[in-house]
Formats: structure tokens, C-alpha cells, sequence
């Protein structure tokens, strides 16, 4: 993946809640290229005009990148997604314990996996500040190294550690690297129950054929439900528009429909269209805000008498389930929601601000839930705080 020397820079945090993109890359078909520092507008505007790409990667995070990205903000991302971009999210981290790439994540496979799950909260802290929402796929760029068991068995745990802990925060996990090293890892893996599987792959395999063809590197039938991105051409320099950009060549076949998890990680969303969601005719429907969940959100005023929004789905088996909700955030909301969660001792409240920290999921915690159909998540109207109270989605996910 083209790495061009200069100085580092850290996308930087914010305070402020940013309106979240619709999933990136999406679903989508078609050519894309990616560029150690995210162009200008201007030179995007011309290439979006001219050249046959409409995706583009973007090095959101980790300590191994090594150009600075002053173009890269939130307003930055908001105009390409607008003019019609589609952006591949990356993070150049941790790099696998026997390359020559700096730093490496840990030999030992417990740590490797830990520190896959620390990559995976800093990309999605990155992807979050810069407005790129869940339901986004974020791409783990492992580089070349020599493959052998123990760096193996390293990188499939890191990759696992990667993948579990986007999947709790409402991302799908990607990775990019050599066909011949990490793709080849991953994908003769991919029935392996020692380790989780990825959601999508990016073959680095330059045989200039745009197409999501592997090769002997990950054979037709594994990552076969349009998850796959192809870097078939790499350190290229192209003109579109008048405007010159230093590139590798992608081509893209993905989807955000992956199928169902794999068996462990059982999980479930409900919407507040889904079959799984009632309430009372005292709850109106909105499309306001662009932080919604899905079409459209429930809203209510405070009211002091039992009147629950509830969300029912059915759980596998009695355990322990990680719970987050889905809100769009206004000054305007309630400041104290109560979110009831239908534990298997009794009901517990967790009391959630729906002024802020919208457009994302939120976690309530882990509970100790029932086995089978019911009711599993309440939003109660039963509160002092002031404003609407809103109920928009829920999911559960089996730890």
C-alpha cells in the first residue's frame, strides 16, 4: 500500500458530535484508489469529474502511518460522501511480530489479541470524530512478513481481537494485506473456530486485473458474499482533471449484508419498524434528524405513568448479552431517559442523555439475560428529565 515519507499526524478528537455518513464503503461495485494523504477538494472535485474511480481509501488511524493529513476532517468526509465518494476507512497499526514493520503487535497470541481490541477502539474513536458511522467497515492494514506458525497464529488473534471488539461497537472489520502473507493467513483460517473471521478482505495482489479474484492466495468459496477488495495495481501516478496524484489501483465488490455472525457471536438489531418493537399511540414517528437509525425514530414527551417503548427479540440461551441503544441527539431531547433492561433477576434501569452522543450505539452494559422470545429493552416515559424522549433501536449481542 503506497506509504510516501512525511511528517505523522494524528487525526484529531473532538468534542463535538458530527452527523454520521451512511455505512462506508457500503455496498458498492466499481474502481476505486487510495493515496497516503487524503487530496485536496479541489483535486478530489476534478478526479470525481474525470477519472473512472468513485472510492477512495483514507488512513483514519494507528501509529504506523506515516503521512499527515491535513485535509482529513470531518468536513472533509461529509463533502466526498456528498459528491458521491465512496471512502475505505484504514487503519496502519500494529504490524504482524516477524515483518520488519514498526511497531509490531506482541508474539504472544493473549496480548496480540488484546491489543487488536485497543487498535479496534482508537480506529473507531478516529472514524467516529471525522463523522464516519456504524454500520462502516474499517480496514486493519497488516503489511508484508514472512509467515510462519508462531506469526501466525499472532496476527489471527490480533485480527481476532480486531474483529470481536468492532462488532460490539456497531462496525464491520476489514484487512488489508499481501496475498501472499496475511490474505493467505486469513482465508485458510476461515473455518478455524480457534479464531473469529473477518467480515471483509483486501487482496494486495498487483496482476493489474480489476477484478476480486485471489488467486492460489484465498480460494473462490471464502469471503465469496460480495466481501472482497482488490489492490491490483500499487505506486502508480495518474492525471485526471489536471490534477496528478501519486496511487494504487482498487477494485471493490462489498456489501454490508454479511450474513449472520459467525456461531458464538450471536447478535440481533430491532428497529423501531421491526416486528419486534411496540408501543402506544402516544408515540409519534420522526424523520428529522439525519442521526436516525434506519427510516425514521419514536418520539414522546415526559409523562409520570408507565408508558414503555419496548423492544422484544429472542435470545439463544440464558447468558450474558452486551445491550446498546441507537439515538439520534438534539439540545431538545430528554437529558434522563430511562432505558429499562428486562434482566433475568428483574428489570434494570440505566439512565441515558439523548443530548449527545447520538448517531452511534451506545452501550447500558452487560446483562445476564433469559433464553426465548419477549421483551428485552424499554424506553420509559417515566422520567424528570425535560424533552422527547426518543426510542430508535437496540442490539444485543451474546458475550
Amino acid at each position: 500500500m503506497a506509504v510516501m515519507a512525511a511528517a505523522f499526524l494524528m487525526v484529531p478528537a473532538s468534542g463535538v458530535a458530527v452527523a454520521a455518513t451512511p455505512p462506508q464503503p457500503g455496498t458498492f461495485v466499481g474502481r476505486g484508489f487510495d493515496t497516503c494523504a487524503a487530496p485536496s477538494q479541489s483535486a478530489m472535485n476534478a478526479w470525481r469529474a474525470n477519472s473512472p474511480y468513485r472510492a477512495v481509501g483514507i488512513y483514519i488511524s494507528g501509529g504506523s502511518r506515516s503521512c499527515a493529513q491535513p485535509n482529513l476532517t470531518a468536513t472533509w468526509v461529509s463533502n466526498q460522501v456528498a459528491n458521491g465518494w465512496r471512502l475505505i476507512p484504514i487503519e496502519l497499526g500494529y504490524q504482524a511480530p516477524c515483518g520488519t514493520r514498526t511497531p509490531k503487535m506482541s508474539a504472544n497470541a493473549v496480548t496480540a489479541r488484546t491489543q487488536g481490541g485497543t487498535a479496534a477502539d482508537s480506529a473507531v474513536s478516529a472514524a467516529q470524530a471525522l463523522g464516519i458511522g456504524a454500520g462502516s467497515t474499517i480496514y486493519n492494514d497488516i503489511e508484508a512478513y514472512p509467515s510462519n506458525a508462531s506469526c501466525r497464529a499472532a496476527v489471527l488473534s490480533f485480527l481476532s481481537g480486531w474483529t470481536q471488539r468492532l462488532h460490539t461497537r456497531g462496525y464491520l472489520a476489514g484487512m488489508y494485506s499481501s496475498g501472499s502473507s496475511g490474505i493467505r493467513d486469513v482465508c485458510d483460517a476461515y473455518d478455524d473456530p480457534a479464531y473469529t473471521r473477518l467480515d471483509q478482505i483486501w487482496i494486495a495482489w498487483w496482476n493489474g486485473v480489476a477484478d476480486t479474484d485471489g488467486g492460489s492466495y484465498c480460494a473462490d468459496d471464502r469471503y465469496a458474499n460480495h466481501q472482497r477488495l482488490h489492490q491490483y495495481a500499487g505506486e502508480v501516478t495518474e492525471t485526471w482533471g489536471g490534477v496528478t496524484i501519486h496511487i494504487d489501483r482498487n477494485y471493490l465488490d462489498v456489501s454490508t449484508d454479511q450474513g449472520p455472525p459467525p456461531e458464538g457471536e450471536w447478535t440481533t438489531t430491532v428497529d423501531n419498524t421491526g416486528a419486534g418493537f411496540t408501543a402506544s399511540a402516544n408515540w409519534g414517528t420522526s424523520a428529522f434528524s439525519a442521526q436516525r437509525f434506519g427510516a425514521d425514530y419514536r418520539f414522546a414527551s415526559p409523562v409520570s405513568a408507565s408508558d414503555v417503548a419496548w423492544y422484544a427479540a429472542t435470545t439463544p440461551a440464558a447468558g450474558s448479552y452486551s445491550v446498546e441503544v441507537w439515538y439520534p441527539a438534539d439540545p431538545g431531547y430528554n437529558n434522563q431517559t430511562p432505558f429499562i433492561v428486562a434482566a433475568a433477576t428483574g428489570n434494570q434501569t440505566v439512565t441515558v442523555n439523548q443530548r449527545t452522543g447520538g448517531g452511534q450505539w451506545v452501550p447500558l452494559g452487560v446483562f445476564t439475560l433469559p433464553a426465548g422470545a419477549g421483551n428485552k429493552v424499554g424506553v420509559s416515559r417515566w422520567t424528570s428529565g425535560t424533552g422527547y424522549v426518543i426510542a430508535d433501536a437496540v442490539r444485543l449481542t451474546r458475550r
